[in-house]
């Protein structure tokens, strides 16, 4: 298949985990045979055009337009960048066409819409998460209706649209009013072999963070990861374990108000807070820590939850999207209900009461990760979902997207 996918990061551009999502599929598919050419965002410090692992990548043009990635300008940051994608994309098409186009995100809407219909290839969306999802249903302010509306149109017009987990698929069926047969379940992937860290890096990594039990969490610092949740958790666990330590590793907008919180708390010493880690050092501090705790309130997937399992370490998350089909699974040593406290509290005690179990529990959630959850597996399904949407478009006789069935909302 000649797979032509669009995306607003790719690595090293890197804003979370949607970059490295992109990356290992495309890689994987590249690797399966498929011809994938990724038009993403231009850096100034990178070529326009190179290959990459097998996968050819074009990156738009740097525009000196005075737009920040801010919420009050967000809107006409993304209109611009989407015009760049569409003109790295359009030379592309000169000598090749592809056979489907996949577009990865709302921020990719209009240029995957307007290159579905240009080359008559069928539109695959991938929806890694939902603006009502990241506000637990509130849609309450403009910036959010515009987003759910992109999304939601981007949804209507594909001939299939991916999710990453059995919640991600119920949510999006029904937000969007989909037929539930145009939806389908994919889980994220990893590379096992890259988040098992070596027993000297480990050491080396529980050296450098003092504090018995050690606890790690890893992601943006944004008001869905729940980390307000577990900085009250860590209030409460304190009590019996007084020299609990918690290690965040991450930044986003809502570090200062986390920062205060843990002050208000009465915990700013036992937080230690790294900012960005880059990937190749997260598993050795997975690897350090006693729990891992994903205490999301929304997680489309959770793939932070994979990692620290390949790590090796007992997993405990929120019972939400995702991480539900994870704790399902019994990947998770404990889980509990997503934003309650005390629930919290009690899954960590669970995992810290009994060491020696929890850390069986947590050797084979990692057999069962790299089993199950590798790149090469989801690369075969999206495959299929690529052939399915080429048949499907064929027997209809539609060019491109589907015809726009939504409605203004």
């Amino acid at each position: 298949m000649r797979v032509l996918m669009l995306s607003w990061e790719y690595p090293p551009l890197v804003v979370g985990g949607l970059g490295r999502h992109v990356e290992a599929l495309a890689r994987h598919l590249a690797a399966a045979g498929h011809d994938v050419r990724v038009v993403t965002r231009g850096e100034r410090e990178r070529p326009s055009s190179e290959t990459v692992d097998g996968v050819r990548l074009e990156r738009s043009a740097v525009d000196p337009i005075a737009l920040d990635f801010t919420t009050e300008s967000l809107l006409a940051w993304s209109q611009a960048k989407e015009h760049g994608l569409l003109r790295a994309a359009l030379p592309v098409l000169r000598d090749w066409q592809p056979d489907v186009v996949h577009a990865h995100d709302w921020l990719v809407a209009q240029s995957a819409v307007t290159l579905a219909e240009l080359t008559g290839a069928p539109l695959v969306a991938t929806v890694h998460a939902t603006e009502a999802g990241r506000n637990q249903g509130w849609l309450a302010r403009p910036l959010n209706l515009a987003i759910h509306s992109v999304e939601r149109w981007l949804a209507q017009r594909a001939t299939a649209v991916l999710t990453c987990s059995t919640s991600m698929h119920d949510e999006v069926t029904k937000l969007f009013e989909l037929d539930a047969d145009r939806v389908v379940t994919v889980p994220n992937g990893i590379d096992a072999d890259q988040w098992r860290p070596t027993p000297a890096a480990r050491r080396a990594a529980r050296a450098r963070h003092e504090g018995a039990p050690l606890l790690v969490w890893a992601g943006r610092l944004v008001h869905e990861k729940g980390v307000h949740d577990l900085l009250a958790g860590v209030r409460v666990l304190r009590r019996a374990h007084p020299g609990l330590r918690l290690v965040v590793a991450g930044t986003g907008v809502y570090e200062k108000e986390l920062k205060a919180l843990a002050g208000r708390l009465r915990i700013a010493r036992s937080v230690e807070w790294l900012d960005f880690v880059p990937a190749d050092e997260l598993p050795a501090l997975f690897g350090a820590a006693d729990v891992a705790v994903v205490p999301s309130l929304y997680e489309p997937f959770g793939i932070v939850a994979l990692e620290a399992a390949v790590a090796g370490t007992p997993l405990v998350v929120a019972e939400t999207g995702g991480l539900a089909d994870l704790a399902s699974a019994r990947i998770a040593a404990a889980s509990f209900p997503a934003g309650d406290v005390a629930g919290l509290v009690t899954a960590v005690e669970r995992v810290l009461a009994d060491p020696a179990a929890s850390r069986r529990r947590a050797a084979r959630a990692a057999r069962v990760v790299a089993r199950d959850y590798t790149w090469a597996a989801v690369a075969d399904a999206v495959g299929q979902t690529y052939r399915r949407a080429v048949s499907e478009a064929s027997r209809s006789g539609v060019r491109g997207a589907v015809p726009d069935r939504s409605r203004p909302r």
